[in-house]
């Protein structure tokens, strides 16, 4: 340990230091786990001698990159963890159009630095959001309809090894690697950049529309027909909500629970009008679209949802949102147990279905959404209740949805949903893995097993 702090630039924080509380904290407040050594890593150099470190003295590592995963996989128990935070940095070609990102960016660094050129990334919703864990698990969110997932967009990447090798994986060299990583999280390395295209995007007209609870049926059989017609420049996700009492949001909708559709439309902006008259139609209680620049719709939900809260996640992806399905989710979105607490309903098609399932580790793009519900609140006291209310969501809605689910939405749950999740890709993704982390030092994540490591390593 003295001469690894010796060879980092970042330094050591370990249990007992003043600020290893603060250090520990991540998007999930409902994870707590205790690494015996967290590596602020400031370049790659430091993040090679971490690496070996943890290879050397078998020690569990764990990848933290912007530390929003729902399952608390940015840290582990006793370990070590790799702490990118500190590998901030954007830079911007526009004559290209290409950005290269440090692994420990969120997505607010991104659009800052792209929206001034006129450029965006197709990433997620919430602006704080790291990069490293958003692209490796695929990317769905405002964008992805029209330009597909982040990894549609990702050009190379820069990463660590198991063994402390340093590689470039792109279409060119390490191509295996390349197609393992769209999509197959942090299985085969630590992520230290990331090159992107970009595309043009600058004003968007978004924002959310929102319809009285009582007619979620009438609006979710409408959105299930209308949305996958619709241009491909509108991107629209469902959500139940109870309606936050604050500014834009008018008092006598506050905390209500309704159903809404948050938009974002990236044609031409004289079109607007006819788009989204179909949705006007429908006698929204609430129509709140407008022209803004994307990297506002982008941190609009970043207030509401700061680092700190108590998560419970579930998903799964969904081919076909039928009555039943429709009338169970409105029956759950009746009990919504607490304001922050949310189901939403992320389109998967257009550009995404451009892309064949075995051309990247993503493997559900022929699902027309990915599904998430999650319990949320800022006290503990409400752990279990929104916990309780989450899995008895998901169970009774996971009948009529597929076997998988986006891998950014799962926690910790087992072997057969991970395989389930990379269905025809899995076997690929094992032959990578075994290429690259033969011995399964990068576990902590939904991870690929090895083939001769069979479960994976004990933790130390």
């Amino acid at each position: 340990m003295e001469q690894l702090r010796a060879q980092l630039r970042g330094g050591l924080v370990r249990p007992g230091d003043a600020d290893y509380e603060e250090a520990c904290r991540i998007y999930n407040a409902m994870i707590r786990k205790r690494p015996a050594l967290i590596a602020r890593c400031t370049d790659v150099a430091d993040v090679i001698a971490t690496v070996n470190l943890a290879r050397e003295q078998g020690l569990t590592l764990a990848i933290r990159g912007g530390g929003h995963n729902g399952g608390g996989l940015g840290l582990c128990d006793e370990g070590v963890v790799v702490d990118l935070s500190r590998m901030r940095g954007v830079r911007v070609d526009p004559n290209a159009r290409t950005v290269r990102v440090s692994g420990g960016s969120v997505w607010g660094d991104v659009d800052h630095a792209t929206h001034a050129f006129g450029l965006a990334v197709p990433s997620g919703i919430i602006s704080t959001t790291g990069v490293a864990g958003l692209t490796l698990g695929g990317g769905i969110g405002h964008l992805s309809r029209r330009f597909g997932l982040t990894v549609d967009s990702l050009l190379s990447v820069d990463l660590v090894l198991a063994d402390g090798r340093f590689v470039t994986a792109s279409a060119e060299q390490h191509p295996d690697l390349f197609w393992a990583v769209r999509g197959g999280g942090g299985n085969f390395g630590v992520v230290t950049s990331f090159q992107f295209r970009a595309h043009p995007v600058d004003t968007i007209i978004g924002g959310p529309t929102l319809w009285p609870l009582e007619r979620t049926t009438e609006v979710m059989q409408w959105y299930r027909e209308f949305l996958p017609a619709a241009p491909e420049e509108l991107n629209g996700f469902f959500a139940f909500m109870t309606v936050p009492p604050v500014a834009p949001f008018p008092k006598e909708l506050h905390l209500k629970k309704m159903c809404a559709v948050v938009w974002c439309y990236t044609g031409d902006p004289a079109r607007a009008d006819e788009v989204f008259a179909p949705v006007r139609a429908l006698s929204p209680a609430l129509h709140g679209v407008h022209p803004m620049p994307f990297p506002v719709l982008q941190s609009v939900f970043d207030g509401l949802y700061p680092p700190g809260l108590q998560w419970y996640w579930r998903a799964d992806f969904v081919r076909e949102l039928k009555d039943e399905a429709i009338a169970r989710h409105a029956e759950f979105a009746e009990r919504l147990p607490t304001m922050h607490s949310t189901m939403h309903l992320y389109p998967i098609d257009g550009a995404v279905h451009r892309v064949a399932p075995g051309d990247t580790a993503f493997s559900y793009r022929d699902a027309r959404w990915a599904e998430v519900i999650v319990g949320v609140d800022p006290s503990p006291e409400k752990a279990q209740a929104i916990t309780t209310w989450a899995k008895e969501y998901w169970d009774a809605l996971h009948p009529y949805s597929e076997a998988g689910a986006y891998v950014n939405f799962m926690m910790d749950e087992g072997q057969e949903r991970v395989q389930a999740t990379y269905r025809d890709n899995y076997a690929r993704l094992v032959q990578v893995k075994d290429r690259y982390d033969p011995d399964n030092l990068f576990h902590v994540n939904q991870n690929i097993l090895p083939t001769a490591r069979g479960p994976a390593m004990p933790k130390a």
